[in-house]
């Protein structure tokens, strides 16, 4: 575990380990939850599809493209629960694909009438 105040300030990175110098991490979507095996019921939206969602969440400059560095400030859920887990989805793509996911950025998806 990893101890912190409320509203104090949580950097991470992801690092990828690959011996191909051609790809670049992209944070997808992170969701905190108070159970670490259940991400659907109680749960917080930092980030989804490349969409901010929490507005202390950021991203930050990294020197390398296999490195994402992000951060947010620590909350709980509802003074009840003593842990706060959280869940990210990373994906890799080639470097300069600007076709690929990661140069996508936020992605909203609308849905569509369906009337006739």
């Amino acid at each position: 575990p990893y101890y912190v105040d409320l509203n104090q300030n949580l950097f991470l990175q992801a690092s990828l380990h690959s011996s191909d110098p051609n790809l670049v991490v992209f944070v997808d979507t992170c969701v905190a939850s108070p159970d670490p095996s259940n991400f659907r019921t109680l749960t917080y939206e930092l980030i989804r599809s490349g969409c901010v969602k929490d507005p202390t969440y950021s991203s930050y400059y990294s020197p390398y493209s296999n490195v994402a560095r992000f951060a947010f400030s620590a909350f709980s859920f509802f003074n009840r629960y003593p842990s706060v887990y959280l869940q990210c989805e990373l994906v890799v793509c080639r470097y300069n694909d600007y076709s690929s996911r990661c140069y996508q950025g936020c992605v909203s998806r609308f849905k569509r009438n369906t009337g006739s």
